[in-house]
């Protein structure tokens, strides 16, 4: 699914909403082009959307939800990547891996690897 916060984050005399997916980061990709947002717009883990795309995104099926929850949604659906993990390195989709007599969760593994 699509969310968006409302425009509250100010910067260059504008408002600023936050454009995330909570599926995979083509769905994000393929609803900002529809969007007739440019990849510029794309952060890590979200677009940028200007208030002007607000309504627009809306009609097109976005939920909208505070802005307490884009990050809370990134996190559940696997997609948050931070600031301090750069792009190539934080996997689209992981698994946690769990080692023989390792307690907790163990190291992230990119999708489709497996232990044992």
């Amino acid at each position: 699914m699509l969310y968006l916060d409302p425009p509250a984050v100010p910067w260059r005399g504008r408002l600023w909403s936050h454009l995330i997916s909570d599926v995979s980061f083509a769905e994000l990709h393929a609803f900002a082009e529809l969007l007739g947002a440019g990849r510029r717009g794309f952060d890590r883990d979200h677009y940028d959307l200007p208030a002007e795309r607000f309504r627009v995104a809306v009609w097109l099926g976005a939920t909208v939800v505070p802005s307490r929850e884009i990050v809370r949604l990134l996190r559940a659906g696997g997609l948050r990547r931070p600031k301090h993990v750069s792009a190539s390195a934080a996997p689209v989709s992981a698994q946690r891996a769990q080692l023989p007599g390792q307690v907790g969760a163990g190291p992230m593994l990119p999708a489709g690897v497996r232990l044992g």
